[in-house]
């Protein structure tokens, strides 16, 4: 399973990401934190194993919005 998670989450960041292609989501392509989300979950889940790098994924996400400066967050 962490595999398959790594694995799409890779898929991802080479298609699907703003950061791969700027001209489909140029609008989008700003992050406010370092690394970006898909980053900080193939760390976390290196890191803590599948289900808590998930779930630290997960409040990550949560954070990212307007009322949020930022910034460098490490799993």
């Amino acid at each position: 399973m962490k595999k398959a998670a790594v694995g799409l989450i890779k898929f991802y960041q080479r298609t699907i990401s703003p950061g791969s292609n700027p001209g489909l989501f140029s609008e989008l392509s700003g992050c406010r934190f370092y690394p970006s989300c898909s980053e900080y979950a193939l760390r976390a889940i290196e890191k803590r194993g599948l289900w808590r790098g998930l779930a630290k994924t997960l409040l990550r996400i949560l954070k990212c919005g307007p009322w949020t400066r930022g910034g460098i967050n490490l799993p």
